[in-house]
């Protein structure tokens, strides 16, 4: 194929594809409300949903799947992928604060973070390979950020490994055994579990257990920085350098849906139970603080700063291959180019007419 051919090639594009992680993402919104389809259609480009089993994509194609995919998901699978060398960039950072907790059992005196030491706390296991095991990075961040906040540290409690969650592809029942360490728990096994999100409502309410330390009630973000905050929204190299367009429109519409779940909550979270794999409870328990206005990806230095936090803690616990260097990954552009027309836009919209 002649270096003309092999450019066209690269060009062609009749589909894009979009993960279905189960998380609250305007993404996720956009394609629910039908937008992504309608947009990518102008150009005759279908737009795909996939969904993932580890490192690798459950597709029929990955090599060229894994080219035009739109990742907006958990940032651990994202960084230990980058780690291993692949090529993709952050085109956008999201923040949903999805009900981070530390639970106990009824009747504990566990009420402030110096109340934790001396805890058994339930840590997963690894999964097939350090970068794929979510369940595992998740507990132990939240349970070092909740003992920060009283002034401790993971050398004040007892981590007692419990088997790590099958990986498997997303499913309700699967978002259930992600927290097998409840069960754990509710049976005396343990003393307290790292929980995070509707699934994890649902079950810890379906077991009785109470919240010891509501980590969403400290008005500081570092306590929350973890597997999706922030969320990267991930795209391959290859769609910035021949599909820079479309990367544009996938941010368009994202911003376009967050605009409309802003204004419309209670519609919103039939959308976000559905994405989520939890039911309507699950979801009013974890998504509170006027989450639905919270949908907006941004590129923001507070959220690029998180990520460097959570990327540091996960090299530092052996999680990623490689140190990643955040700010080499993100490639800002898309994102300023999409706002910079929408400020144009509205500023058109609200200026008087001469």
């Amino acid at each position: 194929m002649t270096d003309g051919a092999a450019s066209r090639a690269a060009r062609t594009l009749d589909c894009v594809w979009m993960t279905r992680c189960p998380v609250p993402a305007a993404s996720n919104v956009a394609y629910a409300k039908g937008w992504m389809t309608e947009a990518f259609a102008k150009d005759i480009v279908a737009v795909g949903r996939i969904h993932e089993l580890g490192l690798n994509l459950v597709v029929d194609d990955p090599e060229h799947q894994a080219l035009h995919l739109f990742r907006e998901g958990g940032n651990i699978q994202a960084l230990a992928a980058r780690a291993l060398g692949a090529p993709t960039r952050v085109i956008g950072l999201s923040w949903t604060d999805e009900r981070q907790a530390i639970m106990v059992r009824s009747g504990m005196a566990v009420h402030e973070p110096g109340d934790l030491r001396g805890l058994c706390f339930a840590l997963p296991g690894y999964a097939r390979t350090r970068g794929e095991s979510i369940a595992r990075g998740m507990a132990l961040h939240g349970i070092k950020s909740a003992l920060a906040l009283g002034g401790l540290t993971l050398d004040d409690v007892r981590l007692v490994e419990i088997p790590a969650p099958p990986v498997e592809q997303a499913s309700a029942e699967g978002m259930r055994r992600l927290w097998l360490g409840l069960e754990w728990l509710a049976s005396g096994r343990v003393d307290a579990v790292y929980v995070k999100g509707a699934a994890g409502a649902e079950a810890a309410q379906r077991l009785g257990l109470e919240i010891g330390i509501d980590l969403d009630a400290y008005p500081s973000r570092l306590a929350r920085v973890n597997n999706g905050t922030p969320r990267p929204i991930v795209v391959h190299q290859h769609m910035l350098d021949y599909h820079r367009d479309l990367v544009e429109r996938f941010l368009e519409q994202t911003l376009r849906a967050a605009d409309w779940a802003a204004e419309n909550p209670g519609d919103l979270k039939a959308i976000i139970a559905s994405e989520t794999l939890a039911g309507p409870d699950g979801v009013e328990t974890a998504y509170r603080n006027d989450f639905a206005r919270s949908l907006h990806p941004d590129l923001s230095d507070e959220r690029v700063e998180m990520l460097e936090i959570q990327a540091r803690f996960l090299w530092l616990h052996g999680f990623l291959e490689t140190p990643v260097d955040v700010k080499s990954w993100i490639c800002a552009e898309p994102m300023r180019a999409v706002v910079g027309r929408r400020k144009s836009v509205f500023s058109g919209l609200s200026s008087p007419r001469e």
